[in-house]
């Protein structure tokens, strides 16, 4: 994993955090539902980064 790929997890990990605690808080109905989506966009995108990325075959031609 690079450097960059750290800092981005990091980076989610924290605004999840923060989208945790705000949920904690007293909150109208609408702000509740868009943290929890922000939230889930969030985990979504972390389950992502963290799967290594899939290595294409190699040794294998295809025709045109």
């Amino acid at each position: 994993m690079t450097d960059e790929e750290v800092a981005r997890l990091r980076a989610h990990d924290s605004n999840i955090s923060r989208y945790r605690q705000l949920l904690k808080t007293n909150l109208s109905d609408l702000e509740r539902r868009f943290l929890e989506q922000r939230l889930s966009e969030e985990r979504s995108t972390v389950d992502n980064l963290a799967q290594p990325a899939s290595i294409p075959e190699t040794g294998h031609s295809r025709p045109v």
